[in-house]
């Protein structure tokens, strides 16, 4: 990670960069222009959105590391922009498509279960000092806190920290593996939301249950548009942060209770204030969405859910720094090797059980990215599939730690044969 002192320090300077870009980016894409016509059949909005201010990040404009930006979004902005993304769902059509995003889920995990131990065994044939260190410093244990991260979250990175106690600067480095390799895969993910059909394709997959999802979300916004007042503007970001407020009001007591009355339960991540308000905002939207408050979709309430999103992604991209990759070269090697694993195995699953590329994009990040980047991805396919995303992160939590600890052990073995 970088630990030099960004050039701009100001939370406020760097949200009005963030948002500049994000207005840049949709205002080019909106042109007429031949030349951003061209330019954005190639290159999807969604990507720039991310990529843009990573490129700042990694040449030390702004620092995601030092900012409170990324906190806020995913703590405030994340939970609205669900709530708002779900007021239109059909939960119903939700349920019908199928086991398969479940089954891409597990595979994801298994991937990378088995991918780290495979990528150390694989990198300590050309590099034995990958497998050593003494005591916390041992690289297995760092590198056991990655796997609580892809499998689950940060609660559950966490649990492993806690665990296998690896020293903190081991911690740091596999920290700065961690987020890079991540972050790179959720870019070329984001590139091929644009144009799944490709894969889809290849696969011989049968996306028709996504797509009549999305046809009859469409159609019902259709049928209930209308320019909306600064009534019905003021109803939706009432309805997007009211609920969001209630979720941190509840998680407040709910989690710390748990963990103080039940602690065998932090192994699920109930005692984490964050997955009590991403699981109380998912169920409040899906629950309005029963409600007469669903006619809001009709005045934009996807449309600024949208745009909280995007500026959740404008946080996530600006933690990714490119040259955290020269610290510990071997190590990113590893990490490399590992995440390709895991993207392997879901691709081979997915073209034996002819699963659409959407299955496999919101698999692996709710695994890898969980509850803050799967909903990105899904909605990078279309805002109605957030959902999905947020409903697949959830076992991730759940299983995180079990997949981990498993992980964990894994490695210990490889390091000492």
């Amino acid at each position: 990670m970088q630990e030099s002192t960004p050039l701009i320090t100001n939370d406020a300077v760097v949200l009005g960069i963030l948002v500049s870009i994000l207005a840049i980016v949709f205002g080019t894409a909106a042109s007429k222009n031949p030349f951003w016509q061209k330019f954005y059949r190639v290159v999807p909005t969604v990507l720039l959105c991310y990529f843009l201010p990573s490129i700042l990040n990694t040449l030390g404009v702004i620092s995601g590391e030092t900012s409170a930006l990324y906190r806020i979004a995913s703590r405030y902005l994340l939970p609205a922009s669900l709530v708002l993304l779900t007021l239109s769902i059909d939960f119903k059509a939700i349920i019908k498509l199928g086991p398969k995003a479940l089954t891409m889920f597990l595979a994801g995990t298994l991937g990378i279960i088995l991918g780290g131990p495979l990528a150390l065994l694989v990198v300590s044939i050309f590099d034995p000092s990958v497998v050593g260190g003494v005591g916390p410093d041992e690289v297995w244990r760092g590198l056991s806190t990655i796997a609580g991260s892809w499998i689950g979250g940060g609660a559950n990175q966490t649990a492993m920290l806690r665990t296998f106690e690896p020293s903190g600067e081991l911690f740091s480095q596999v920290i700065a593996v961690d987020v890079v390799m991540a972050n790179l895969w959720l870019a070329f993910l984001l590139y091929w939301a644009a144009n799944p059909g490709r894969i889809d394709k290849l696969f011989k997959a049968d996306s028709s249950a996504i797509d009549a999802l999305q046809k009859k979300v469409e159609a019902y916004r259709g049928s209930i548009m209308k320019i909306p007042s600064m009534a019905d503007t003021l109803m939706i970001l009432g309805v997007g942060f009211g609920i969001t407020g209630l979720a941190h009001w509840i998680a407040d007591f709910i989690a710390p209770w748990i963990g103080t009355n039940y602690p065998s339960l932090e192994k699920y991540s109930l005692d984490s204030p964050f997955f009590w308000i991403v699981i109380i905002a998912t169920t409040g939207g899906l629950i309005l969405s029963f409600t007469k408050a669903r006619n809001l979709e009709g005045v934009g309430a996807s449309r600024l859910g949208s745009v909280l999103l995007y500026v959740l992604i404008a946080t996530v991209g600006m933690q990714m720094d490119l040259f955290a990759i020269m610290d510990n070269p071997t190590l990113f090697l590893v990490g490399a090797i590992w995440m390709l694993f895991h993207i392997t195995i879901m691709l081979i699953v997915a073209y034996l059980i002819k699963a659409p590329f959407f299955y496999v994009a919101v698999g692996s990040q709710a695994n890898v990215g969980g509850a803050a980047s799967a909903p990105i991805v899904a909605s990078a396919f279309n805002p109605s599939l957030a959902p999905v995303g947020v409903l697949l992160a959830v076992f991730g939590y759940a299983v995180g730690t079990y997949g981990a600890y498993l992980c964990g052990l894994l490695l210990q073995m490889v390091s000492n044969l």
